[in-house]
């Protein structure tokens, strides 16, 4: 917060895409850079077992994007369906 009590913001990145949004894959290393930070400047074996551990992280993050992907697009598929709209919800269907 600043002293006007606005809140701070914090760097700022941008990605850009062309036709679409960014891949689960991107989202992954999105989470996982929050979450895990690998120093360089430490020893050998405590930087190689960060990036181990953030290579799980990243891994486990991915399969859990592309799981909630598939819920999403089942619950879309459910609502047309709920709305009439069949042939709708064969082309979300086949996506």
């Amino acid at each position: 917060m600043n002293q006007e009590g606005l809140p701070k913001l914090g760097a700022i990145e941008v990605a850009t895409t062309n036709y679409g949004g960014h891949p689960p894959e991107f989202w992954a290393e999105q989470l996982t850079n929050k979450i895990v930070g690998v120093s360089e400047d430490k020893e050998p074996h405590i930087t190689e077992q960060a990036r181990a551990y953030r290579d799980v992280i990243y891994k486990v993050a991915l399969i859990y994007i592309k799981n909630a992907i598939k819920s999403y697009k089942v619950t879309i598929i459910q609502e047309l369906l709920k709305g009439g709209e069949e042939e709708l919800a064969k082309v979300i269907r086949r996506l």
